[in-house]
């Protein structure tokens, strides 16, 4: 399976339009996406052998990834 970064944008299409306008609106949204992103980063970095970890620690900034994302959909909900 090959290896892919998660924008949100991707994740969420249909929600593309609320995604930007949060991001330039909200500063939680938009600091809760930064984080995503640098979370996405470093899971693709490790998943593709750049950065070599173990596989708790990979699981565990998953779990974290996923956290934020629901934490992200639940404020686009919201709007």
């Amino acid at each position: 399976m090959p290896l892919t970064h998660h924008p949100l944008v991707k994740e969420f299409p249909e929600y593309k339009e609320q995604i930007h306008d949060l991001k330039i609106k909200d500063n939680h949204f938009s600091k809760l996406m930064k984080q995503y992103e640098e979370l996405d980063k470093q899971v693709f970095r490790i998943e593709s052998d750049a950065e070599p970890t173990s596989d708790d620690f990979l699981r565990d900034l998953k779990k974290k990834r996923l956290k934020i994302k629901d934490d992200l959909h639940n404020i686009i909900k919201e709007t």
